[in-house]
């Protein structure tokens, strides 16, 4: 039966420093969890305590009734039944893939082990290379042989730690696509730490935002990023337009209820529309790709918006803003 993966108010300290503060998340099963956050947000480190490489100085890690650590009490990692993937692979050079995948089945008599090797090469696109020795692998390669590795014994969870940084951006796109599909087919709680908002939001079922040790918000990824619980979290998950309730015209007064110092929205929110009646100037325009990322201005404040390339007008030229009150979120003087 597969369980949760949970921190319970644990904390981690480095002399006096807390890395990790008074953190609990949950990870349930057959979710990939993100966890997101810039440098020394404490990312890896919640990820050692979970993974049972550091102790805890607070609080729990439990994997549903079974304590992993508390203070003064750490189950080691061997026993804990965590798959682990770092960035660097740490593929065995002296043995084929085949061999790499199946290092964690000693236990298993020959053709259950082989049987499994099988089946997680099968799900990464690796059969075809299980002979083939880690220098002869491309990147992408190697890392789904990490991941295969990582579940073929079937952990209990699965920890995974910048797993893609690595990779060229050309393969990144793929090769995530393939293991994540591997991991949610294993039906396990699942972690992965990244300081990328696109990735996380690519990646993950639910996310987690983590800054400067403590836990800004948690929750489905859709919800996070439409929802945000603060002014922080919402610009940990890319680009954001926050406006003080002074700056705010009349006509977009009304979209903050009492109590509400800040409206928030996204640029790909903003609606160019000739017919409104707040005018705005294009002070500048940069392409995305698929999208033009425009910089407004108007009524003493400037916008970022985000359209599609017919729509977007050309610099110095004027156009008009309305937004969906639907599409805003607000937040109090405090930016919560």
């Amino acid at each position: 039966m597969t369980r949760s993966l949970e921190a319970l108010g644990v904390t981690r300290r480095y002399g006096t420093r807390a890395v990790v503060e008074d953190v609990t998340l949950s990870l349930e099963p057959g979710a990939i969890t993100a966890l997101l956050g810039g440098s020394g947000a404490g990312k890896s480190t919640l990820l050692r305590l979970l993974a049972g490489l550091e102790p805890v100085e607070s609080g729990e890690i439990r994997l549903g009734d079974r304590v992993l650590s508390a203070p003064g009490r750490t189950v080691p990692p061997e026993q804990r039944r965590i798959g682990l993937i770092f960035q660097d692979f740490a593929l065995f050079p002296h043995l084929t893939a085949a061999r790499n995948v199946g290092f964690g089945l000693k236990h298993l008599d020959r053709q259950e082990a082989a049987s499994r090797i099988d089946r997680w090469m099968g799900l990464l696109g690796l059969t075809d290379r299980a002979g083939a020795f880690p220098h002869e692998l491309s990147g992408g390669e190697q890392q789904r042989v990490a991941i295969a590795r990582a579940l073929a014994p079937e952990p209990d969870a699965i920890l995974m730690d910048e797993p893609f940084s690595g990779l060229d951006p050309a393969l990144s796109g793929s090769v995530r696509e393939a293991a994540l599909a591997a991991v949610h087919a294993a039906g396990i709680p699942a972690l992965m730490v990244t300081h990328d908002p696109a990735e996380a939001m690519e990646s993950a079922d639910r996310i987690a935002i983590l800054s400067a040790g403590r836990l800004l918000q948690a929750g489905p990824a859709d919800e996070v990023y439409r929802r945000p619980a603060s002014a922080a979290a919402a610009r940990a998950l890319g680009a954001v337009n926050i406006l003080p309730r002074a700056a705010l015209p009349a006509a977009w007064q009304d979209m903050l209820p009492a109590g509400a110092a800040e409206l928030g929205f996204r640029p790909e929110d903003v609606v160019l529309d000739s017919s409104a009646t707040l005018r705005f100037v294009v002070n500048s325009r940069r392409l995305t790709g698929p999208l033009v990322r425009l910089a407004l201005e108007g009524h003493g404040f400037g916008l970022n918006a985000l359209v599609p390339h017919s729509l977007a007008p050309p610099i110095g030229a004027e156009t008009g803003v309305r937004l969906d009150p639907t599409r805003t979120f607000t937040f109090a003087s405090d930016g919560s």
